[in-house]
């Protein structure tokens, strides 16, 4: 068995399920609730934070709120994507759009470390890859696998199975919580979104005097999150 046919029959197994149906309509509706606020927000050319300039996140979207029609065409660009996966039959070109968008919000809230989607965009790229790949029958053709006619007109009728997938789902469940385990052992020290709240994080801290410089060196000289971070492991190491 070649691995199109493995592919094609795994697939075809999971969209015979009705648990694994309902687990794509779940991820449509999540990512288009979290894609809606924030995409008409920008929209309606409103700013998205109240971060201050000297937090990296804060100068980033301080920057992007500044770039003319460029700031409201994201805000569309996610409106349109969140819009297209709530209709069945545009969920594919929905989850197709939506995806590069996420991925750019995941690598830049990592980067910069920032409170309100550290968690929550790592989880929306996951769900978003679950809805590619639930519509692999209909994307498979851009992968650079051969088709034979007789794979490509292979469309039997598929058996519902209403048997409920207990290690697929024990695996969301493990994946969701090692993600947030990785997010959150990645950073010496996380930046927060206020000075008070770094500050006040830095009191149960064993190195307090590094933590407050660490606060003082984000919030208050705006300097980048690698920079912070890397004069705080030197000052540990003293």
């Amino acid at each position: 068995m070649n691995i199109v046919t493995r592919l094609d029959d795994i697939h075809k197994r999971a969209k015979a399920n009705k648990w694994f149906r309902y687990f794509a309509v779940f991820n449509r509706i999540a990512l288009a609730a979290g894609f809606i606020p924030s995409g008409l927000t920008k929209l309606f050319d409103e700013r998205f934070t109240t971060l201050s300039v000297n937090h990296p996140m804060g100068n980033y979207l301080e920057a992007l709120y500044h770039t003319s029609y460029y700031y409201p065409f994201i805000g569309f660009v996610q409106v349109t994507a969140a819009i297209l996966l709530l209709i069945p039959r545009t969920a594919t070109l929905g989850a197709v759009i939506y995806f590069p968008v996420i991925l750019n919000i995941c690598i830049l809230s990592l980067a910069v470390g920032f409170d309100g989607s550290l968690v929550t965009s790592p989880l929306m790229v996951l769900a978003n890859l679950y809805l590619l790949a639930w519509d692999y029958d209909k994307l498979k053709f851009i992968l650079p696998f051969k088709y034979s006619k007789k794979e490509i007109d292979n469309s039997s009728e598929l058996i519902v199975d209403n048997k409920f997938p207990k290690a697929f789902f024990l695996g969301v469940v493990a994946t969701v919580g090692l993600t947030v385990f990785v997010v959150y052992n990645s950073y010496n020290k996380k930046t927060r979104n206020t000075f008070k709240d770094c500050y006040n994080d830095c009191k149960n801290s064993d190195d307090t005097q590094e933590c407050f410089d660490f606060c003082d060196c984000i919030h208050n000289q705006g300097k980048s999150l690698s920079v912070c971070s890397e004069e705080l492991r030197k000052a540990k190491e003293k």
